[in-house]
């Protein structure tokens, strides 16, 4: 099983915060890291972070209390990252970008970088990582919401560890 850190940069809304939390806490990501302005109950007045603790819970469902998670300065956890011998990757379209679709071979130790809603990931970090990991799209739209994207990337490179696996079946009553 791969060990998978995901690094939110600058996602503007509590409800792609929550829903990408869920989906990280589902396929077993070992940390999660805010970078930027993403927002999380870990910073403001009480007031301000009982708001945003319920946002985020309204997708989230709870795995914001599950998940290991941190906040740290981009440039920061690109580089510890890297010198802990993690191939750091941005879900991001671009020239050389490995399509998700030809199931690259990726490595054990993984960084995923999700980028802000609207502008993505500036060209300035994507230069600081080892690849960028790419959704082909078929339609006219050239991207998917964040946490869409975040869901059918994390589960790309978590399948092939799941076989097998089978938690929290649903029992009929």
């Amino acid at each position: 099983m791969k060990q998978l850190k995901v690094i939110f940069y600058n996602i503007r809304s509590t409800y792609n915060v929550g829903a990408i939390l869920r989906t990280c806490d589902c396929l077993g990501v070992s940390e999660v890291i805010f970078t930027g302005y993403t927002p999380f109950f870990d910073k403001g007045l009480p007031y301000e972070q009982e708001k945003l603790r319920k946002q985020i819970h309204k997708t989230a469902l709870g795995a914001e209390e599950t998940l290991n998670w941190r906040r740290a300065e981009i440039n920061d956890a690109i580089a510890e990252l890297k010198e802990r011998g993690f191939t750091v990757l941005a879900l991001e379209q671009g020239e050389n970008s490995l399509n998700l679709a030809d199931s690259p071979e990726l490595p054990e130790k993984l960084a995923l970088i999700l980028g802000e809603e609207v502008h993505g990931i500036p060209a300035e970090l994507l230069s600081r990582c080892d690849h960028l990991l790419e959704i082909p799209m078929l339609g006219k739209k050239e991207s998917f919401n964040v946490s869409v994207a975040a869901g059918i990337a994390l589960w790309e490179i978590t399948k092939s560890g799941l076989s097998g696996t089978r938690k929290h079946l649903r029992t009929p009553q």
